[in-house]
């Protein structure tokens, strides 16, 4: 669009000027005004058929001489569109012929005229032309090298992140799955050799705890190493999970309250998952915080919206290491599912994790 525009700029200034040559003379030459009508249009193509109007504006020039100005443009064309190849040369060489012919139209060639005809409507227009055909070359070259930086930055980033992520996988592989089977094969020692049967339950409960633990952790390993499939296509947890995940915690000894209609709302995987992350991760946050004291769980709807609920008294710490990163973990995946989370005392003596996500429109 900007090229036209100025296209139509130099079309519309230079046969302008040809017009008020034309009626600034007494007598204008034969098909002046066909040869105005040709230089409109062969400025307007010139970018995209430069060698050939080149050589109409030559013709237009041997017949109406007062069109002169015409080959000059055009020979500019030529040389910024071309370049130091033979259409260059080929439209130098014709306009020389042409200058050539009207020096030695008078009888005696009038050499001084020619060569300042020369620098005017050759030499200067094929420089210029020149230069300006470097300097989009110049450019694009500039621009291949940067784009090239680009992509061999991007290929860098994603090589470094992929070998951090691989280191990543080695540790938990070496460290967290190595403590967890420890655990898991420990709890199966234990559950077979209980002294009673309380006893022999937990130890069950933890064995299979450590199990799943591992099962996860393997999967995010997988996911690590590039070696699995888009997470999102593996079937993950959801909203039905929450009653086993209280389950499987209160028979491990807390004491947890839950208030879960039936049936479920009807929620999206993204929402149904980030709530069940919310309940576990509050989950482990009560056990750290407040050991021994009862827990509530409570899910529903609220004005259309999922709200998720735990709930624990304050109340001292179980002496397990806190990092912190819960919270925020937490906060990104309700940012991600398009919810709110809240967290804190809730005056009453409680601390109160609550989130709401968007529902898909009641329960089933």
């Amino acid at each position: 669009m900007r090229a036209l525009l100025i296209d139509l700029l130099v079309a519309f200034g230079a046969t302008g000027i040809l017009v008020l040559d034309g009626l600034h003379r007494v007598h204008t030459p034969p098909f002046w005004v066909p040869a105005v009508a040709v230089a409109f249009v062969v400025l307007l193509l010139r970018r995209r058929y430069p060698l050939i109007t080149a050589f109409i504006g030559y013709g237009l020039a041997w017949f109406v001489p007062t069109v002169l100005l015409l080959p000059t443009v055009l020979l500019y064309t030529v040389a910024s569109r071309r370049g130091p190849k033979w259409p260059t040369a080929v439209a130098v060489a014709g306009c020389l012929a042409l200058l050539a012919t009207f020096a030695g139209s008078g009888g005696t060639p009038n050499w001084r005229a020619l060569g300042v005809s020369a620098v005017s409507f050759l030499v200067i227009p094929v420089l210029a032309g020149l230069w300006m055909y470097q300097r989009a070359a110049l450019l694009e070259a500039l621009r291949g090298r940067a784009d090239q930086a680009e992509r061999e930055r991007d290929l860098l980033a994603e090589r470094a992140v992929a070998a951090e992520r691989r280191r990543i996988a080695r540790e938990m592989h070496d460290v967290v799955a190595h403590r967890v089977s420890i655990v898991a094969l420990q709890a199966g020692a234990l559950s077979v050799r209980a002294p009673d049967e309380e006893t022999g339950q937990l130890a069950e409960v933890i064995r299979e705890s450590s199990a799943a633990a591992l099962n996860e952790l393997r999967d995010i390993l997988q996911v690590l190493r590039d070696d699995a499939p888009d997470p999102s296509s593996r079937p993950g947890p959801a909203l039905s999970g929450v009653a086993r995940l209280t389950g499987d915690l209160a028979a491990a000894g807390a004491r947890i309250v839950t208030d879960l209609p039936e049936p479920l709302p009807r929620v999206t995987d993204q929402v149904g998952r980030a709530a069940y992350r919310i309940v576990q991760e509050s989950l482990t946050n009560a056990a750290k915080h407040a050991p021994g004291a009862t827990i509530h769980v409570r899910l529903g709807l609220e004005d259309g919206r999922l709200v998720t609920e735990v709930a624990n008294p304050l109340g001292a710490s179980a002496g397990l290491p806190v990092s912190g990163y819960g919270l925020i973990g937490m906060r990104e995946r309700v940012t991600l599912a398009g919810g709110a989370l809240n967290h804190g005392p809730d005056g009453a003596g409680r601390y109160v994790v609550r989130a709401s996500f968007p529902a898909e429109g009641g329960t089933p």
